[in-house]
């Protein structure tokens, strides 16, 4: 594993302990074994380590999304086994869902991240498309129904992760809200 993969992994591990406060290049330096200067040599500052975190998770949901449209399965339960597994990556590793969607310097960059990210979003785009072609959710642009879907899911996420996901609100999971925004688009 080359010494950068080692310092994004461990600034990643960082990330899931301690939060965003935890990841300096000193601390990952350290944590990824090498010395503590390893990490200025391979990462201009800690914002671009931060960003190859991010990067590194975008491309985990574009291969989540791209299988998913594997599954031999409805093109549906296709959609919701992938947002399945979104659900589960932000109740996982909260700090990197928080990183990756709702991190305001992150989200202002540009190049690899917003590849990365713009990549991820057209993975899970296809599959509403899937759905869209069997007629398991409205037609036209499906770029719009596939923000709503995700925006509502990452804002559900956050609603958990900042334990105000409660059953007096109407809630009682991420995934029976989801199903429910599903049923709904679906006309069921």
């Amino acid at each position: 594993m080359k010494t950068s993969e080692r310092l994004v992994d461990a600034a990643a591990a960082l990330l899931d302990a301690g939060g965003e406060p935890a990841v300096t290049l000193r601390a990952v330096g350290k944590a990824a074994g090498v010395s503590q200067n390893a990490a200025y040599r391979h990462f201009e500052d800690r914002s671009a380590l931060l960003a190859a975190v991010a990067i590194q998770n975008a491309r985990a949901l574009t291969r989540v999304f791209a299988e998913a449209r594997q599954i031999d399965a409805l093109p549906l339960e296709r959609l919701r086994r992938a947002l399945e597994v979104f659900v589960e990556f932000g109740q996982t590793y909260p700090a990197r869902h928080h990183l990756l969607f709702s991190d305001p310097g992150i989200a202002a960059q540009d190049g690899e991240l917003r590849e990365a990210a713009t990549a991820s979003f057209a993975a899970f785009t296809a599959l509403v498309e899937d759905c869209q072609r069997s007629g398991n959710l409205p037609s036209g642009p499906p770029t719009p129904i596939a923000g709503l879907i995700m925006a509502t899911t990452h804002g559900l996420l956050d609603f958990q992760n900042g334990g105000r996901l409660r059953v007096e609100k109407g809630f009682t999971s991420v995934m029976a809200s989801v199903d429910l925004l599903l049923g709904a688009l679906s006309g069921r």
